[in-house]
Protein backbone atom coordinates (compact mmCIF):
# COMPACT_ATOMS: atom_id res chain seq x y z
CA UNK A 1 0.00 0.00 0.00
CA UNK A 2 1.27 3.48 -0.90
CA UNK A 3 -0.07 6.52 0.94
CA UNK A 4 0.39 10.18 0.06
CA UNK A 5 -0.72 12.55 2.82
CA UNK A 6 -1.91 15.67 0.99
CA UNK A 7 -2.93 17.59 4.11
CA UNK A 8 -5.51 17.49 6.90
CA UNK A 9 -7.62 14.35 6.36
CA UNK A 10 -6.79 14.07 2.66
CA UNK A 11 -4.80 11.00 1.66
CA UNK A 12 -4.24 9.34 -1.70
CA UNK A 13 -4.32 5.58 -1.14
CA UNK A 14 -2.91 3.22 -3.74
CA UNK A 15 -4.12 -0.27 -2.88
CA UNK A 16 -3.93 -3.37 -5.09
CA UNK A 17 -4.51 -1.46 -8.32
CA UNK A 18 -7.03 0.98 -6.81
CA UNK A 19 -6.59 4.70 -6.25
CA UNK A 20 -8.72 5.94 -3.36
CA UNK A 21 -8.90 9.49 -2.05
CA UNK A 22 -10.08 10.33 1.45
CA UNK A 23 -11.92 13.55 2.40
CA UNK A 24 -10.75 15.87 -0.43
CA UNK A 25 -9.50 19.29 0.72
CA UNK A 26 -7.65 21.24 -1.98
CA UNK A 27 -8.45 24.93 -1.38
CA UNK A 28 -5.47 27.27 -0.95
CA UNK A 29 -4.54 28.58 2.48
CA UNK A 30 -6.21 31.70 3.82
CA UNK A 31 -9.92 30.97 3.66
CA UNK A 32 -12.28 30.97 6.64
CA UNK A 33 -15.19 28.55 6.82
CA UNK A 34 -18.31 28.65 8.99
CA UNK A 35 -19.56 25.69 11.02
CA UNK A 36 -22.51 25.27 13.39
CA UNK A 37 -23.08 27.25 16.60
CA UNK A 38 -21.45 30.31 15.00
CA UNK A 39 -18.09 28.53 15.04
CA UNK A 40 -15.57 28.80 12.22
CA UNK A 41 -12.10 27.73 11.18
CA UNK A 42 -9.28 29.10 9.02
CA UNK A 43 -7.28 27.05 6.55
CA UNK A 44 -3.63 27.64 7.41
CA UNK A 45 -1.84 25.64 4.69
CA UNK A 46 -2.68 24.59 1.18
CA UNK A 47 -2.54 21.05 -0.22
CA UNK A 48 0.86 19.42 -0.62
CA UNK A 49 -0.35 18.00 -3.96
CA UNK A 50 -2.59 20.20 -6.14
CA UNK A 51 -5.70 18.80 -7.78
CA UNK A 52 -4.11 19.10 -11.22
CA UNK A 53 -1.37 16.63 -10.23
CA UNK A 54 -3.71 13.90 -8.98
CA UNK A 55 -3.95 10.65 -10.95
CA UNK A 56 -7.42 9.41 -11.93
CA UNK A 57 -9.36 8.55 -8.76
CA UNK A 58 -11.35 5.33 -8.63
CA UNK A 59 -13.29 6.19 -5.48
CA UNK A 60 -13.56 8.93 -2.87
CA UNK A 61 -14.11 7.86 0.73
CA UNK A 62 -15.90 10.88 2.17
CA UNK A 63 -16.49 10.59 5.91
CA UNK A 64 -18.88 13.57 5.76
CA UNK A 65 -19.62 16.30 3.26
CA UNK A 66 -20.80 19.21 5.40
CA UNK A 67 -17.56 20.44 7.03
CA UNK A 68 -15.01 22.27 4.92
CA UNK A 69 -12.01 20.68 6.64
CA UNK A 70 -13.19 17.38 5.13
CA UNK A 71 -14.67 18.62 1.86
CA UNK A 72 -13.83 22.14 0.74
CA UNK A 73 -14.83 23.91 -2.47
CA UNK A 74 -12.02 22.50 -4.61
CA UNK A 75 -12.54 19.04 -3.16
CA UNK A 76 -16.23 19.18 -3.96
CA UNK A 77 -15.45 20.12 -7.57
CA UNK A 78 -13.47 16.93 -8.17
CA UNK A 79 -16.14 14.50 -6.92
CA UNK A 80 -17.85 14.22 -10.32
CA UNK A 81 -14.63 12.97 -11.91
CA UNK A 82 -14.16 10.13 -9.41
CA UNK A 83 -15.39 6.66 -10.28
CA UNK A 84 -17.54 6.54 -7.12
CA UNK A 85 -18.10 8.50 -3.93
CA UNK A 86 -18.93 6.66 -0.71
CA UNK A 87 -20.28 8.77 2.13
CA UNK A 88 -23.08 9.05 4.70
CA UNK A 89 -26.72 8.51 3.78
CA UNK A 90 -27.54 12.18 4.37
CA UNK A 91 -24.44 13.23 2.45
CA UNK A 92 -25.45 11.10 -0.52
CA UNK A 93 -28.77 12.94 -0.63
CA UNK A 94 -27.02 16.30 -0.61
CA UNK A 95 -24.59 15.18 -3.31
CA UNK A 96 -27.22 13.62 -5.57
CA UNK A 97 -26.46 14.31 -9.21
CA UNK A 98 -22.69 14.39 -8.64
CA UNK A 99 -22.14 10.93 -10.14
CA UNK A 100 -22.02 7.48 -8.56
CA UNK A 101 -22.63 8.53 -4.94
CA UNK A 102 -23.34 5.78 -2.41
CA UNK A 103 -24.70 6.45 1.06
CA UNK A 104 -23.88 4.17 3.97
CA UNK A 105 -24.92 3.98 7.60
CA UNK A 106 -22.66 2.35 10.20
CA UNK A 107 -22.58 -1.42 9.67
CA UNK A 108 -23.70 -1.34 6.02
CA UNK A 109 -21.48 -2.01 3.03
CA UNK A 110 -21.01 -1.40 -0.66
CA UNK A 111 -18.82 -3.19 -3.21
CA UNK A 112 -16.54 -1.42 -5.67
CA UNK A 113 -16.52 -3.82 -8.61
CA UNK A 114 -13.21 -5.30 -9.68
CA UNK A 115 -12.01 -6.29 -13.13
CA UNK A 116 -9.38 -8.50 -14.75
CA UNK A 117 -6.59 -6.43 -13.21
CA UNK A 118 -7.80 -5.97 -9.66
CA UNK A 119 -10.04 -7.56 -7.06
CA UNK A 120 -13.24 -5.93 -5.90
CA UNK A 121 -13.21 -3.82 -2.74
CA UNK A 122 -15.77 -4.12 0.01
CA UNK A 123 -16.33 -0.87 1.91
CA UNK A 124 -18.16 -1.06 5.24
CA UNK A 125 -19.18 2.04 7.20
CA UNK A 126 -17.87 2.11 10.78
CA UNK A 127 -19.34 4.12 13.67
CA UNK A 128 -18.24 7.70 14.34
CA UNK A 129 -19.58 10.47 16.57
CA UNK A 130 -18.26 13.92 15.76
CA UNK A 131 -18.57 15.43 19.22
CA UNK A 132 -19.91 14.96 22.75
CA UNK A 133 -23.08 13.01 23.59
CA UNK A 134 -26.27 14.44 22.06
CA UNK A 135 -24.31 16.60 19.59
CA UNK A 136 -25.28 14.66 16.46
CA UNK A 137 -28.30 16.88 15.57
CA UNK A 138 -25.90 19.85 15.41
CA UNK A 139 -22.66 18.35 14.08
CA UNK A 140 -24.34 15.94 11.65
CA UNK A 141 -23.65 12.39 10.54
CA UNK A 142 -20.13 11.01 10.13
CA UNK A 143 -18.85 7.54 9.32
CA UNK A 144 -15.53 5.75 9.02
CA UNK A 145 -14.61 3.08 6.47
CA UNK A 146 -13.30 -0.48 6.70
CA UNK A 147 -11.97 -1.51 3.29
CA UNK A 148 -11.36 -5.16 2.46
CA UNK A 149 -9.83 -6.58 -0.72
CA UNK A 150 -11.89 -9.31 -2.34
CA UNK A 151 -13.30 -11.73 0.21
CA UNK A 152 -10.55 -11.16 2.78
CA UNK A 153 -11.61 -11.14 6.42
CA UNK A 154 -8.79 -8.80 7.35
CA UNK A 155 -9.32 -5.05 6.88
CA UNK A 156 -6.72 -3.62 4.51
CA UNK A 157 -7.56 0.00 5.38
CA UNK A 158 -9.55 1.53 8.22
CA UNK A 159 -10.38 5.24 8.07
CA UNK A 160 -11.73 6.29 11.47
CA UNK A 161 -13.36 9.52 10.25
CA UNK A 162 -13.81 12.55 12.49
CA UNK A 163 -14.89 11.06 15.79
CA UNK A 164 -14.38 11.18 19.51
CA UNK A 165 -13.35 8.04 21.36
CA UNK A 166 -16.62 6.47 22.50
CA UNK A 167 -17.97 2.99 23.23
CA UNK A 168 -19.07 1.88 19.71
CA UNK A 169 -15.72 3.00 18.31
CA UNK A 170 -13.84 1.09 21.01
CA UNK A 171 -15.91 -2.01 20.28
CA UNK A 172 -15.24 -1.73 16.56
CA UNK A 173 -11.52 -1.23 17.14
CA UNK A 174 -11.35 -4.36 19.27
CA UNK A 175 -13.24 -6.49 16.76
CA UNK A 176 -11.23 -5.94 13.58
CA UNK A 177 -7.90 -7.21 12.29
CA UNK A 178 -6.46 -4.17 10.47
CA UNK A 179 -3.46 -3.66 8.22
CA UNK A 180 -3.41 0.17 8.03
CA UNK A 181 -5.47 2.58 10.13
CA UNK A 182 -5.84 6.23 9.12
CA UNK A 183 -6.59 7.82 12.49
CA UNK A 184 -8.25 11.25 12.51
CA UNK A 185 -6.98 13.29 15.45
CA UNK A 186 -6.47 17.02 16.07
CA UNK A 187 -8.56 17.40 19.25
CA UNK A 188 -10.91 19.85 17.50
CA UNK A 189 -12.23 22.61 19.78
CA UNK A 190 -14.01 25.94 19.29
CA UNK A 191 -13.97 28.94 21.60
CA UNK A 192 -17.74 29.20 21.64
CA UNK A 193 -18.14 25.68 23.10
CA UNK A 194 -15.20 25.83 25.49
CA UNK A 195 -13.61 22.51 26.48
CA UNK A 196 -15.84 20.31 24.31
CA UNK A 197 -13.93 18.15 21.84
CA UNK A 198 -15.12 17.09 18.40
CA UNK A 199 -12.36 14.68 17.37
CA UNK A 200 -9.83 12.50 19.11
CA UNK A 201 -6.74 13.94 20.73
CA UNK A 202 -3.32 12.36 20.42
CA UNK A 203 -3.91 10.56 23.72
CA UNK A 204 -7.22 9.19 22.42
CA UNK A 205 -5.48 7.98 19.28
CA UNK A 206 -2.88 6.14 21.36
CA UNK A 207 -5.70 4.37 23.21
CA UNK A 208 -7.47 3.45 19.96
CA UNK A 209 -4.30 2.15 18.33
CA UNK A 210 -3.65 0.04 21.41
CA UNK A 211 -7.12 -1.49 21.13
CA UNK A 212 -6.91 -2.15 17.40
CA UNK A 213 -3.30 -3.25 17.07
CA UNK A 214 -3.04 -2.41 13.35
CA UNK A 215 0.10 -3.33 11.51
CA UNK A 216 0.52 0.41 10.85
CA UNK A 217 -1.32 3.47 12.15
CA UNK A 218 -1.12 6.76 10.26
CA UNK A 219 -2.31 9.92 12.04
CA UNK A 220 -4.10 12.47 9.85
CA UNK A 221 -6.42 15.47 10.37
CA UNK A 222 -4.15 17.25 12.85
CA UNK A 223 -2.43 20.02 10.87
CA UNK A 224 -3.32 22.80 8.46
CA UNK A 225 -6.48 24.18 10.14
CA UNK A 226 -6.92 26.57 13.06
CA UNK A 227 -9.47 24.47 14.97
CA UNK A 228 -7.06 21.54 15.46
CA UNK A 229 -6.44 22.52 19.08
CA UNK A 230 -4.41 19.43 20.01
CA UNK A 231 -2.47 19.64 16.78
CA UNK A 232 1.03 18.34 16.05
CA UNK A 233 2.29 19.23 19.54
CA UNK A 234 -0.43 17.21 21.24
CA UNK A 235 0.21 14.25 18.97
CA UNK A 236 3.97 14.46 19.59
CA UNK A 237 3.47 14.49 23.36
CA UNK A 238 1.02 11.58 23.28
CA UNK A 239 3.32 9.45 21.16
CA UNK A 240 6.31 10.24 23.35
CA UNK A 241 4.37 8.87 26.34
CA UNK A 242 2.81 5.93 24.46
CA UNK A 243 3.65 2.29 25.13
CA UNK A 244 6.46 0.97 22.96
CA UNK A 245 4.08 -1.37 21.10
CA UNK A 246 1.85 1.52 20.06
CA UNK A 247 4.70 3.84 19.14
CA UNK A 248 6.24 1.12 16.93
CA UNK A 249 3.05 0.94 14.86
CA UNK A 250 2.74 4.66 14.13
CA UNK A 251 3.90 6.08 10.79
CA UNK A 252 4.07 9.88 10.49
CA UNK A 253 3.96 10.65 6.78
CA UNK A 254 5.80 13.58 5.18
CA UNK A 255 3.30 15.76 3.37
CA UNK A 256 3.17 15.26 -0.38
CA UNK A 257 5.52 12.28 -0.51
CA UNK A 258 4.23 8.88 -1.68
CA UNK A 259 5.18 6.49 1.10
CA UNK A 260 5.05 2.71 0.92
CA UNK A 261 3.75 1.27 4.17
CA UNK A 262 5.75 -1.70 5.36
CA UNK A 263 3.34 -4.28 6.77
CA UNK A 264 5.98 -6.81 7.75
Amino acid sequence: MILTHIGGPTVLVELDGWRLLTDPTFDPAGGRYAFAWRSSTAKLTGPAVPVAELPPIDAVLLTHDHHADNLDRSGRALLASAGAVVTTVSGARRLAGTGDVRGLAAGTSTVLAGNADRAALSVTATPARHGPPLSRPVVGDVIGFAVRVGDAARVALWVTGDTVLYRPLRSMASSMAVDVALVHVGGVRFGITGPLRYTMTGRDAVSLIGLTGPRAAVPVHYEGWSHFADGPAGLDAALAAAPDDVRARVRRLPLGTPTEIDLG
